[in-house]
């Protein structure tokens, strides 16, 4: 069967790179996650007194500051120390990888692009908490009464997780599809 020009057409579209002006969406993407987790930490820091919990929607949300010395729900925090050059040599990786990946990008990866922008602005905004605290602030804390508690969490947190859960779901669609991405 014959390919019709439509078909190439198509596919030297997809296989464009990334256009100028979705990376302008993509930086603003990543300028107002990691500006929003810098302001509110630094209101957590301001406004609130560690580990006393600010009822804000009772049962389930408070604000309540804690310092996280490790990574995800606290993750090697009684580790000595050596955790923290571990965790910016990470973050640091990750600052520095994921612009370049995200470049390298086709015009059909935008789910893609989206993804690890998200990812980049969450390990950079705890990246700068590292570098300036030596721990990375939390202060979001959902729980159920006091029956059920979520660590505690932040901005960067839900970013590095929001794009974790679209990369995933592009890749299981990728996959399902049967296309090699």
């Amino acid at each position: 069967m014959a390919i019709s020009d439509p078909d190439v057409a198509e596919a030297a579209q997809i296989a464009q790179p990334l256009k100028p002006r979705w990376f302008l969406f993509l930086a603003a993407l990543a300028l107002v996650l990691l500006a929003s987790d810098q302001y509110t930490k630094s209101l957590a820091i301001q406004q609130l007194s560690y580990g006393i919990p600010v009822p804000v929607f009772e049962p389930w949300l408070n604000w309540t500051l804690v310092h996280n010395y490790g990574a995800a729900f606290s993750f090697l925090s009684q580790s000595g120390g050596m955790q923290h050059w571990f965790f910016v040599a990470i973050a640091a990786g990750a600052g520095i990888g994921l612009p370049i990946w995200i470049a390298r990008l086709k015009r059909d990866e935008r789910v893609l692009s989206i993804a690890l922008t998200m990812v980049w602005a969450g390990a950079v905004g705890n990246l700068v908490d590292r570098l300036r605290f030596r721990y990375v602030v939390d202060f979001i804390h959902v729980h159920w009464k006091d029956a059920w508690h979520y660590p505690v969490f932040n901005i960067a947190d839900s970013a590095i997780t929001v794009g974790a859960v679209l990369l995933i779901s592009y890749e299981l669609r990728a996959w399902w599809l049967g296309r090699k991405v």
